[in-house]
């Protein structure tokens, strides 16, 4: 499946047009299904696209407490760590939207009941998600070296095919451990909006588009069973042929 890109001319425009798109497509999931899944991503981006739909006249028009919410990957670090993807997800949107708790699924964090064991964390998640990997949206943030979720260039996590998660170590961004999904149970995901600004990224943007090998670039692998959308700023996109900026 090709992939759509849509370039916006800076981050701001890119985190308001991308929230504004968002609202739009869980109210149309939401009008034919009766609920929606979405996947979060943590990142300046994903936080800030979190915030414009907090902001906008129209987030009220998403039915908050029938939407189900997952985390593509998180630091593993104390509940209520600010580095923690949750943590943040939850100051910038989740704890302003009445959402169902029974409906918010976070990752386990290193004091939780299951300890600090990475693996035994990824086990649990792995058993919440097994049969909803069909996520309406999972929203990817692309890091400067290409990686996605916490999926980095040639770790083993960019190898395993058959987990939809994993503990990962070792990371070479801190902190060093976490969990995340895989590059497996993101192409189960009905669609895939992959988001990134800065210049730093532009040739990690090209690499993907161009189809780049997966293991040396994981964003590459990242894909939508029905749809794959690249939201960019024109730094970003600067070595990609890209529509005219919106």
């Amino acid at each position: 499946m090709s992939h759509q890109v849509v370039v916006h001319r800076s981050p701001e425009l890119l985190a308001a047009a991308t929230a504004a798109r968002l609202i739009t497509r869980l109210v149309d999931v939401q009008s034919a299904c009766g609920s929606a899944s979405l996947v979060l991503t943590g990142g300046r981006t994903g936080i800030a696209v979190l915030e414009q739909v907090r902001a906008s006249a129209a987030c009220g028009a998403v039915d908050w407490s029938a939407v189900d919410v997952f985390w593509g990957d998180e630091r593993f670090l104390p509940a209520g760590d600010p580095e923690r993807n949750e943590t943040q997800a939850r100051a910038a949107l989740l704890d302003h939207v009445p959402v169902d708790p029974a409906r918010v699924h976070p990752m386990a964090p290193s004091d939780g009941d299951l300890g600090d064991d990475p693996d035994a964390a990824a086990a649990a998640y792995a058993s919440l998600v097994a049969d909803r990997l069909a996520f309406d949206i999972l929203l990817l943030g692309v890091g400067e070296e290409g990686h996605t979720l916490s999926v980095f260039p040639t770790s083993p996590a960019v190898y395993e095919t058959e987990r939809p998660v994993v503990a990962v170590r070792d990371c070479p961004k801190p902190p060093p451990t976490r969990v995340s999904l895989t590059l497996a149970a993101a192409r189960e995901a009905t669609e895939v909006w992959l988001m990134t600004t800065g210049a730093n990224k532009a040739e990690a943007v090209a690499m993907a588009l161009s189809g780049a090998d997966e293991v040396q670039l994981p964003a590459a692998g990242a894909r939508g069973r029905e749809r794959t959308l690249w939201l960019v700023d024109t730094a970003a996109a600067a070595k990609v042929p890209a529509p005219p900026a919106a």
